[in-house]
């Protein structure tokens, strides 16, 4: 049996479709202007901030809990990379979205044992996909400024906590989403390790 549709009604129905894509499109293309946006004031205002946070000299005060009502906790740097971002307290998604998170229960930078950051693969931490070993890594706070040397990159899996485990040793680990390519929720984590220098 042949289902005839009026020529009308089929034009009708075509045009709602492509009315309804087109809202769709628009809506999907607002809300990665909002994300980009909102993400960039933030990382302004927070800069801003820590700006005012920071010591006029290089002496290390004693390390401190996050200081804002954002949980700031400092600003991570690659120079090699280009890569500087704000690093907040958690990683929820409202604070992933914003900056780089410092994982809770691991160290605050200035405290012995290991700090863990984490951030998204195809924002802040995309240019970590071009880290290598001996490249150099900074945390500006408000206690002092650190430095590490990156010692070890590896890709393991999400349910891998072994990777933060605590240590004596003064350790950096930043944590991201690998492939960095892959579409959608990643299968596997990209990990890099430093140590610190004294």
């Amino acid at each position: 049996m042949k289902v005839h549709i009026p020529r009308r009604t089929a034009r009708n129905l075509l045009l709602w479709m492509q009315r309804l894509f087109l809202a769709s499109s628009v809506t999907a293309l607002g809300y990665c202007g909002f994300v980009l946006a909102d993400s960039w004031a933030f990382q302004r205002h927070e800069q801003r901030e820590l700006a005012v946070l920071l010591p006029d000299r290089p002496a290390l005060r004693p390390a401190a809990r996050p200081v804002t009502a954002s949980g700031l906790i400092g600003r991570i740097e690659i120079d090699r990379l280009g890569l500087s971002v704000i690093v907040v307290e958690g990683t929820t998604e409202t604070a992933l979205r914003r900056a780089a998170g410092h994982i809770e229960g691991t160290a605050l930078p200035g405290d012995p044992g290991h700090i863990g950051i984490a951030a998204h693969r195809d924002t802040f931490f995309r240019p970590l996909r071009k880290v290598q070993r001996n490249d150099l890594i900074s945390l500006v706070t408000p206690p002092g400024n650190f430095s590490y040397r990156v010692v070890s990159t590896t890709i393991t899996t999400p349910d891998d906590v072994a990777i933060l485990e605590p240590t004596q040793k003064q350790v950096l680990t930043l944590v991201t989403c690998y492939p960095f390519n892959f579409i959608g929720s990643a299968p596997q984590r990209f990990i890099v390790r430093a140590e610190r220098i004294t």
